[in-house]
């Protein structure tokens, strides 16, 4: 079992802004999960990788696939409060799921 956190490279924000759109990421996601797999996470150690794409299509393709596998996921929009324009795609959140059914969808980006 494991999460997949999904961060966009193009914008360039400031690491504490990616680990914050991350953070959020891994919540809307793990909430979207069912109970069961939860807590099956929970006791293997909530495993977590975080990746990066190069644009706004390509997170909206992986967050696509994501939701046609039947993968809990979360799409994340910045409030706009600090260093990005309100509404600006910045993460998704794949997972927790079995590590095969996330590879599918993640597998072939590269850690950040």
């Amino acid at each position: 079992m494991k999460q997949v956190i999904v961060i966009r490279k193009d914008l360039n924000m400031r690491k504490g802004k990616m680990v914050a759109q991350g953070s959020h990421a891994s919540l809307s996601a793990y909430l979207r999960t069912e109970p069961d797999i939860r807590k099956q996470w929970m006791n293997e150690g909530q495993t977590k990788i975080c990746v990066g794409v190069d644009s706004e299509e390509e997170l909206q393709k992986i967050f696509a696939a994501a939701n046609q596998a039947g993968l809990p996921a979360g799409y994340i929009r910045d409030a706009g409060h600090t260093e990005l324009e309100p509404g600006t795609a910045t993460a998704v959140g794949i997972g927790p799921a079995e590590n095969d059914a996330v590879d599918k969808i993640t597998g072939h980006l590269k850690l950040l």
